[in-house]
């Protein structure tokens, strides 16, 4: 019964073949496109006030430079909440629970801003790994350390968003389970629990969203630091 939990997170196949290209896909056939007229419906405008604001604020600590980046990072942050939320329907696989998956987007970025440093601003990019005003004892110390820090963020990255929706989905599965158990024996108690279930799915609607924006969030301070 315990192994069956982690059954949700295992990529689903068919006839042998992997779906979960099909999972990472299918978000894009769900977002509207904008139309030829000037008038556009509310779902459209909507969408297109939420990405303009959340680029707005994303690219304002940046320079000109940074401003490259705005239509890869909104579109990563509409893909990554669209997967996030499609994940906590019933009978859904969600593609962000796989490390893989979360570090293939982390570790391509995360080095693509650290080429950036290198190529455009060297001596800058490698002042991060040494603190001004540092002792001269401490120096060789505190370039490993910033060093090991350095080639972290990405792994931190990957396993923060698996890590989160990971244990989001268990605690619903646990408590779900835990309603069905406890409704024939004490219907009261399985009801209480219930309401806290409804609770905690609201709860997980947040970090879907949340851990979404962290993850470009971070990007985005990483570009800052090289651009």
């Amino acid at each position: 019964m315990a192994m069956s939990f982690f059954d949700q997170f295992a990529s689903p196949s068919y006839l042998g073949i992997p779906l979960i290209a099909i999972a990472i896909a299918l978000p894009w056939v769900l977002y509207p496109t904008p139309t030829s007229r000037w008038i556009n419906n509310r779902l459209i405008t909507i969408q297109g006030w939420f990405i303009s604001r959340f680029t707005s604020q994303l690219m304002l600590p940046l320079n000109v430079g940074g401003h490259k980046w705005a239509l890869l990072l909104a579109s990563l942050m509409v893909f990554l909440i669209t997967i996030n939320m499609l994940g906590l329907l019933p009978y859904t696989f969600t593609p962000t629970t796989q490390l893989s998956l979360n570090m293939g987007f982390a570790v391509p970025l995360w080095l693509a801003t650290v080429i950036i440093g290198m190529r455009n601003q060297p001596t800058v990019a490698l002042g991060h790994l040494l603190p001004e005003g540092t002792p001269i004892p401490l120096i060789p110390v505190l370039i490993i350390i910033e060093t090991i820090s350095l080639f972290i963020r990405p792994l931190a990255l990957g396993v923060r968003l698996t890590a989160n929706l990971t244990a989001g989905h268990l605690l619903i599965q646990l408590i779900a389970t835990a309603v069905f158990v406890l409704l024939p024996m004490m219907p009261t108690v399985a009801i209480l629990t219930a309401a806290v279930l409804f609770l905690l799915t609201l709860l997980e609607i947040a970090v879907a969203m949340i851990q979404a924006y962290v993850f470009v969030l971070l990007l985005s301070l990483y570009l800052q630091e090289n651009v």
